[in-house]
């Protein structure tokens, strides 16, 4: 045991030694941990941010301007007043997302309590910010037609919802979006890193002195997990404090040494997954065509873009036993919610049966990919 400890040492140290010679790769992480993260975190937002509104405000009263007044940036750009005529037109040309109207006598209808109805006209074709933002018109409106109704002494209901935003309280996609692409990032890195570095003692005939040495298959490939995962875990570590905490300012409020715990064993399995890949994959070429695809299955299936209760229910109890899938939900319970141990525990044993399937699987592989070429 102990000389098979050192064995590993030595291949580990030798893995790092090749990373860190390769400066294009280690460029190439530094950027997918520094400006991608970034980039993401700042250009793509599931928010409404400067949508276009027009509104046909036949009424003139005092609720209607209210209404007209509360469509604010950054959510939407300046409301431009629009007569009916130019409705039709300008909905065909694209030129608002938003057009509505406020027909006449409103405030005084709804004095009589006569149930007016307003008119809100979307264009769909700009998708998510019409969905989220006629949300958003509605709860504006609500809001407005509720202040209105109560300086005017009429109570009007018997409910009052009271709503408290928990972990995010103002809905920011900055906070969610830099974390998961962080694991993301990190998948992917892991993937490709591990399985180069096999393919390229294949191609670089480098294989031949592993024969010779007096290693085991299984010294060669924990060794190449550990050495690869401890790389992509610094990074994704100094990535997550001070880009996406200090940098872009999102709270971290549970526990980072139980995160990273669990982000080690999760990279572990996405080692080893990485490994039986390039066993099967004879050149790198065609093992980019076949770790691509296998990435983009668990990323899009794993919960972190949408929810995994959006997908069919097969899928879900399949991708159950997913590391990527268990991981996206163990990053949000620690740093969003605080959780520990005794909330993840079950999704890190997922994640750890999973990685020891993998590890085990690409042993057996690696040694057989030996054999043919002794």
């Amino acid at each position: 045991m102990k000389q098979w400890l050192k064995n590993v040492y030595f291949l580990c140290g030798k893995e790092i030694k090749s990373f860190f010679s390769d400066f294009t790769l280690f460029v190439l992480v530094v950027i997918i941990f520094t400006v991608t993260i970034y980039s993401i975190a700042k250009g793509i937002t599931t928010e409404v941010k400067n949508a276009t509104v027009a509104i046909l405000n036949q009424d003139h009263s005092v609720l209607s301007y209210r209404i007209q007044d509360a469509m604010l940036a950054p959510q939407f750009s300046r409301v431009v007043e629009i007569q009916k005529e130019q409705i039709d037109d300008a909905m065909d040309h694209g030129e608002y997302i938003f057009v509505l109207t406020i027909p006449s006598h409103f405030s005084q209808d709804l004095l009589a309590n006569r149930q007016p109805e307003l008119q809100l006209l979307v264009d769909a074709t700009a998708m998510s910010q019409a969905a989220i933002g006629a949300g958003y018109m509605q709860q504006i409106i609500q809001q407005q037609i509720t202040e209105y109704l109560s300086k005017q002494k009429i109570d009007f209901t018997l409910i009052t919802p009271k709503i408290n935003v928990l972990f995010n309280s103002n809905l920011s996609s900055e906070w969610h979006m830099p974390i998961t692409q962080i694991t993301g990032n990190a998948t992917l890195l892991t993937l490709i890193l591990v399985g180069a570095a096999v393919i390229r003692e294949r191609e670089h005939g480098t294989i031949e002195q592993l024969l010779v040495m007096p290693v085991s298959a299984s010294e060669i490939v924990i060794a190449k997990v550990l050495a690869n995962g401890l790389i992509i875990l610094v990074a994704a570590f100094l990535s997550l404090y001070f880009v996406v905490h200090k940098f872009i300012g999102v709270p971290l409020n549970g526990s980072i040494g139980l995160f990273l715990l669990s982000k080690g064993i999760y990279i572990s399995s996405m080692a080893g997954l990485g490994i039986y890949l390039a066993t099967i994959a004879p050149t790198m070429p065609q093992f980019s065509l076949l770790s691509i695809p296998v990435y983009v299955v668990l990323y899009l299936l794993s919960g972190s873009l949408s929810p995994v209760e959006n997908i069919p229910l097969w899928v879900q109890n399949i991708m159950q036993f997913s590391p990527l899938t268990q991981f996206i939900s163990i990053g949000q319970d620690i740093l969003f919610r605080g959780a520990g141990l005794s909330v993840i525990w079950y999704r890190l044993l997922i994640i750890t049966g999973m990685g020891a399937f993998f590890i085990i699987v690409a042993i057996l592989r690696f040694k057989t990919m030996l054999a043919k070429h002794n």
